[in-house]
C-alpha cells in the first residue's frame, strides 16, 4: 500500500490544523522546481536558511498541486479547491508524519550512519540483495533531518527491507532521527573527522552516532575502527558479537 492519507489525517498525525479542502495525498514534495506533480501530491513549504519556499505555493497551485503544508497562511495563497495544513515547523511536522508512516512498516529497517561512505554502503547493499527481495533505499544522500523524513514517506509498505541513511552535523540530531527511523539493524561506516566542527572530539561524535543503535537488535561495524570499535563493544556489551 502506497502512502495514502487524507489531509485531515496528516494534520492529526503532525499536530497541524487543516484549512480548506479535504484532499487525499499520495506523496510529498518540498521541491518547487519539479513539475511532475498532480493534485494528490502535497507541497510542503518551509523557511530555510537561504530561502523561503512559501513564495512558490501559487506556482505549484498553477501546476495542479492542491494540497499544501505551510508554516503560515497568506492572503495571496490560492484557495479554490486547495487544502492547507498549517504547522509551526514543516520539517518537524514531516518528521512526525514519517514516524507515524514508519510505524505501519513490517519489514526490516536498516539505518546506515558514519562520517563517510554512507551512500556507497547503501548502494552496495541494495545492489547485493537477491532480485526477489522488495526493498526501499533512501534516494541519493537524503540523510538530513528533512531527507530522512522524506525517505521514510516513500515506504510503500510491502517492502521486506528499508535502507535509510542518517547523517548528522551536530549533537542532539541523532536522537530525533532514531525516534523516526527506529532501526532494527544499524550499520556504521567509517567515523572520521568529516564535519567535526560542531563536536568537541571524535569520542563525542561516535557517542552521538551510536544513539541510532540504542534499540537495534543488530549492529554492524568494523571493530578495528577506534574509538568507535571499543565504544560500541562497551556500550552494547549485552549484545554478543556474531562471528
Amino acid at each position: 500500500s502506497n502512502m495514502r492519507y487524507r489531509l485531515s489525517d496528516i494534520a492529526r498525525m503532525c499536530g497541524g490544523e487543516l484549512h480548506g479542502e479535504e484532499i487525499e495525498v499520495r506523496g510529498v514534495t518540498v521541491d518547487s522546481r519539479s513539475c511532475a506533480y498532480g493534485a494528490d501530491v502535497m507541497f510542503a513549504a518551509m523557511r530555510g536558511a537561504n530561502r523561503d519556499s512559501h513564495e512558490y505555493v501559487a506556482q505549484m497551485y498553477d501546476r495542479g498541486v492542491r494540497a499544501f503544508m505551510v508554516e503560515r497562511l497568506e492572503a495571496r495563497m490560492p484557495h479554490e479547491g486547495a487544502g492547507y495544513i498549517v504547522v509551526d515547523n514543516s520539517v518537524e511536522a514531516l518528521q512526525r508524519l514519517a514516524a507515524a508512516h514508519r510505524a505501519s512498516f513490517r519489514g526490516v529497517m536498516v539505518g546506515i550512519t558514519g562520517s563517510s561512505g554512507k551512500t556507497v554502503v547503501k548502494e552496495w547493499a541494495a545492489c547485493s540483495l537477491p532480485s526477489a527481495v522488495r526493498f526501499l533505499a533512501s534516494p541519493m544522500s537524503y540523510n538530513s533531518q528533512l531527507g530522512v523524513a522524506l525517505s521514510l514517506l516513500m515506504i510503500e509498505g510491502d517492502e521486506q527491507l528499508a535502507l535509510i541513511e542518517a547523517g548528522i552535523s551536530k549533537p542532539g540530531e541523532m536522537a530525533r532521527l532514531e525516534r523516526i527511523i527506529r532501526p532494527d539493524v544499524v550499520v556504521f561506516t567509517s567515523i572520521g573527522d568529516a564535519h567535526q566542527e560542531n563536536f568537541l572530539n571524535l569520542e563525542q561524535k561516535c557517542d552521538e552516532k551510536m544513539v541510532l543503535a540504542r534499540n537495534a537488535s543488530k549492529i554492524i561495524y568494523h571493530s578495528y575502527y577506534e574509538p568507535l570499535g571499543g565504544m560500541v563493544a562497551a556500550r552494547f556489551a549485552d549484545r554478543k558479537p556474531l562471528d
